[in-house]
């Protein structure tokens, strides 16, 4: 089963969509939008799933689904926490800058609360007030979880994701080093998050969903060329069961509650760091990633931040090469 938001007033209006993203049939006299559906799901989620028969079949009426109509399938949620569950990301960054990654960071997952009250939909443009913030995109995974009681173990936890899907996760790179210094986290240098077009129950995944990971690439194109293909499935050190019950350890997490995998990284077939895909790789899911590959390899960083004007695409395939959440595409004004 798939699931968008039209825009309608703050929250959306909720619809079905169909497999093949051509079609949606609206649910708003189900539920009228997701939120409510999470807050409700064992008595919502079976109606919307005869719902989805029905549009599969033709047997309701039925309206064209174009995702530049789309907002974010939570315009606004009660709570957006990123991990950086690919560690392989994290130590090329540390290692370009020549900070030391503690062991810790390969034992206890990283998480940050980011803010959740206004998201971007999947067409919205990222504003940049100001070019030198170094804005850069940040291709990840994301779930959306129901009510998770605090101390959740992991594999409990997996059992409570209702919906996955994907974020473009803007960083101001600029101003990250100066909030971070500070010892109290990002704020300022983590504007509003996009997310595509679509979340799709696991279920619907199928074997595409493995023990809490996405078992699908991660395409990212910058202005029209290819700048990443990573693979999801793969040196993801934490799954999303523990990302969720790290998040609750010490604190129950409300329906509706979004977790991001922070940066999609994988390494390159010989352990090293991962090669663009110029040179055959799989490329990047951020900048970042890559000017500190760039600097690891020649001693200086050469890829430039994301200026005006330039355009970000992320999505993910089936085997027939059809979009499974829909593409986020955004360009930078």
């Amino acid at each position: 089963m798939k699931l968008a938001s039209l825009r309608e007033g703050r929250d959306g209006r909720l619809v079905v969509v169909s497999d093949d993203l051509a079609w949606y049939a609206d649910a708003a006299h189900l539920c009228p939008t997701l939120q409510a559906a999470l807050d409700d799901w064992d008595r919502v989620a079976p109606m919307l799933e005869l719902l989805a028969t029905d549009l599969r079949n033709e047997a309701i009426p039925r309206a064209r689904f174009h995702e530049h109509d789309a907002a974010a399938p939570l315009p606004r949620a009660y709570q957006w926490a990123d991990g950086s569950a690919y560690v392989n990301h994290v130590a090329l960054v540390r290692q370009a800058r020549g900070a030391e990654l503690p062991e810790s960071y390969w034992q206890d997952p990283l998480l940050y609360q980011g803010g959740s009250d206004s998201f971007l939909g999947p067409r919205d443009a990222i504003a940049l007030a100001d070019e030198g913030w170094d804005a850069d995109f940040e291709a990840e995974v994301v779930v959306v979880t129901g009510d998770v009681p605090q101390g959740t173990t992991r594999d409990d936890a997996l059992g409570l994701i209702r919906l996955v899907g994907l974020t473009n996760d803007v960083s101001l790179r600029g101003l990250i080093a100066g909030e971070v210094a500070k010892g109290f986290g990002f704020f300022q240098s983590k504007p509003a998050s996009s997310f595509s077009p679509v979340f799709v129950t696991p279920q619907s995944l199928g074997d595409w969903w493995q023990d809490g990971r996405l078992d699908r690439r991660l395409m990212v194109e910058r202005n029209g060329e290819p700048f990443g293909r990573a693979e999801a499935g793969v040196d993801m050190t934490f799954d999303f069961g523990a990302l969720i019950a790290h998040a609750a350890r010490t604190r129950r997490l409300g329906a509706g509650t979004i977790i991001g995998s922070g940066t999609v990284s994988n390494r390159d077939a010989d352990g090293g760091p991962g090669r663009p895909i110029a040179e055959g790789g799989l490329g990047y899911s951020c900048i970042a990633e890559q000017r500190a590959v760039e600097t690891l390899r020649g001693g200086a960083a050469t890829t430039p931040f994301l200026r005006r004007g330039d355009t970000v695409r992320i999505w993910a395939e089936d085997d027939r090469h059809h979009t499974l959440f829909g593409a986020i595409e955004q360009v930078v004004e």
